[in-house]
């Protein structure tokens, strides 16, 4: 092993085999400091990913929420609601899409973002 550090020594141009032990001592303690910090990094990535991981899945399950809230809410209103008799049916439709137009409009101007795209892009669908 020393023949081998001595032979390392003087072929990398040290002056002594303890100046070459020295540099492979700091060179190998700034590496594993490197690591160190690595996986540190790595450590806060992850827990970033997953606190966002968690933010998106209560998101999506208020998102769930929100959507059987109205599908409940469209049902009671259309199993509740009367059909119009058949002179005034034209004109009961009319004035509903009039209403359902003016609702779009009002959720719309809550909206922000890609959000009020999504909408408007529904609102253009049903038209």
């Amino acid at each position: 092993m020393a023949k081998r550090i001595a032979d390392a020594a003087q072929a990398r141009g040290f002056t002594s085999s303890a100046a070459f032990i020295r540099e492979a001592i700091e060179h190998e303690l700034v590496q594993t400091d490197i690591a160190t910090s690595r996986n540190d990094a790595e450590e806060r990535v992850a827990a970033t990913i997953e606190h966002l991981a968690k933010e998106v899945r209560r998101v999506h399950t208020a998102v769930q929420a929100h959507f059987a809230f109205s599908d409940a809410l469209a049902k009671a209103l259309f199993t509740c609601l009367p059909e119009p008799a058949g002179e005034v049916y034209t004109q009961a439709a009319a004035r509903a899409q009039y209403r359902y137009e003016r609702f779009l409009r009002s959720v719309g101007m809550g909206i922000d973002g890609d959000s009020r795209a999504a909408l408007a892009e529904l609102v253009d669908r049903i038209e």
